[in-house]
């Protein structure tokens, strides 16, 4: 069962700066890359491991195309500038609908990726989506950009790496020190919801707690002990999977944090327990923690698109 941590100075402390940077914007290739490495030594001989390093190969094709690709196109200054100024995303998720450049970043992660070895289902799978009309493209991709779910989940996966990737390169062009709060719970960048929270140990900002886009992989900062879906400072608690500690001199590095208030949870990360936490790679490789949660009141209110079936 979870463990339910009282709320505490480990995990509320506001760390060494009192104003760290609001936003870190990504560098696609390295990110992935590391994601990879990540997503490889999180991965056990069974159980889930596989499905990690499956996406470890998946990552490692991101990493090999965004190094190859040359880099997109700016945003125009005057639509940045409009965008900030009326507290909007720079870059439009929601009205995504694909095009030509999207379209041949996706085929060169799909031929890239069919490159590694991977279960036949997964190939009937990218098979499948690579033969899809550009409309039922079009519907998934706002499915996934919606609700992180389609209808298709065996081809989920492959579009959810291809838009993430388009995005990362997206929000790598935005200025970071010019981004600022759109909303309580979403990205600077896009709008969107984040993946889980982490507390990082970067110099100016160690012990500041971040969200982590769901899709964009940009991060902003976010105040302890604060619901990251409703806002609220009320009802707080911290739950992990009991692994025998009787007095939490030895907490685990990834909890639920859950909000009586609105009844969800996010997980919130600790890089000073554990220096090579990825926000996205270790969402995944701790599923067990989300399985541990359907038994309590709390749901996740953390979209990730290769979790959308567990």
């Amino acid at each position: 069962m979870p463990r339910n941590i009282p709320v505490s100075g480990d995990m509320t402390a506001v760390g060494a700066l009192h104003d760290p940077p609001f936003a870190r914007t990504p560098a696609p290739a390295p990110l992935f890359a590391r994601r990879a490495a990540r997503l490889r030594a999180l991965a056990p001989p069974g159980g889930i491991g596989p499905y990690l390093s499956f996406l470890a190969g998946l990552a490692e094709a991101q990493a090999n195309v965004a190094r190859v690709l040359p880099a997109p196109a700016v945003i125009e200054p005057g639509r940045l500038q409009a965008a900030l100024d009326h507290a909007m995303p720079p870059i439009d998720r929601a009205g995504f609908r694909g095009d030509a450049d999207f379209d041949a970043l996706a085929e060169r992660l799909f031929t890239a990726f069919q490159a590694s070895d991977m279960p036949d289902p997964a190939a009937r799978a990218l098979a499948s989506l690579r033969g899809r009309d550009a409309r039922h493209r079009t519907v998934q991709m706002g499915e996934l950009l919606r609700d992180g779910a389609t209808d298709s989940p065996a081809e989920e996966g492959f579009l959810a790496a291809a838009l993430e990737l388009h995005f990362a390169r997206l929000a790598a062009t935005l200025p970071a020190e010019r981004l600022h709060p759109i909303a309580d719970r979403v990205c600077p960048s896009c709008g969107g919801p984040p993946v889980a929270s982490v507390i990082v140990t970067w110099d100016g900002a160690d012990g500041a707690r971040y969200c982590a886009c769901a899709q964009r992989a940009t991060l902003w900062h976010h105040v302890r002990v604060k619901c990251t879906r409703c806002g609220s400072t009320k009802g707080i608690r911290y739950q992990e999977v009991d692994q025998g500690q009787s007095d939490g001199d030895e907490a685990a590095a990834i909890k639920a944090e859950t909000c009586d208030e609105c009844g969800s949870y996010v997980k919130i990360m600790d890089q000073r327990r554990d220096g090579g936490l990825d926000p996205f790679a270790d969402d995944v490789a701790s599923l067990s923690l989300d399985i541990l949660m359907r038994g309590t009141a709390f749901h996740r209110s953390a979209p990730n698109p290769f979790l959308s079936r567990y």
